[in-house]
């Protein structure tokens, strides 16, 4: 789906000042308040706003150790199993399935490094994990963005 600039200026001042009402929004962009309802809806309805939750620094919640953990599954029964199960351990917070050696990658987090061994040894209990390869982050320089990608959008065709 592409977007256009007033989309992009949207999501944009949504994405700094998430408070913002639609009212505040319509005056900030100078159009009309029932364009950005029509226009948010749309752009939920499509897969492209995907919340408006607060988001939430783990290590505030005492979860000071974030890693990733790759695992190698048995593919007979697919992903979909292992990934339900995963899905069941609070401190697994993203489950990518992936190319190349490994079958999935996991970005948990836990309390310390102790803790994480327990994560991990409730990774491993999943059925159909095969075997788990885990490194930890030590320092975040460039956090989860998307703002970027929709500056950009203008220069790789957007309208």
């Amino acid at each position: 789906m592409t977007i256009d600039r007033l989309d992009a200026r949207l999501i944009t001042l949504l994405a700094e000042e998430p408070k913002l009402g639609v009212l505040e929004c319509s005056r900030r962009l100078g159009v009309a308040r029932g364009t950005v309802q029509a226009r948010l809806d749309r752009l939920a309805a499509r897969g492209v706003i995907t919340g408006y939750g607060p988001d939430i620094a783990p290590a505030a919640l005492g979860y000071d150790v974030t890693a990733f953990v790759t695992l190698q599954i048995r593919q007979v029964s697919g992903h979909d199993p292992v990934a339900d199960q995963l899905a069941k351990i609070p401190q697994v917070l993203e489950v990518h399935t992936i190319t190349g050696g490994d079958d999935m990658h996991c970005r948990v987090v836990a309390r310390s490094n102790a803790d994480l061994q327990r994560v991990i040894d409730l990774i491993v209990e999943v059925r159909g994990v095969v075997r788990t390869s885990s490194v930890i982050a030590l320092d975040t320089p460039v956090p989860y963005r998307i703002l970027p990608l929709v500056a950009d959008l203008p220069h790789q065709g957007g309208r």
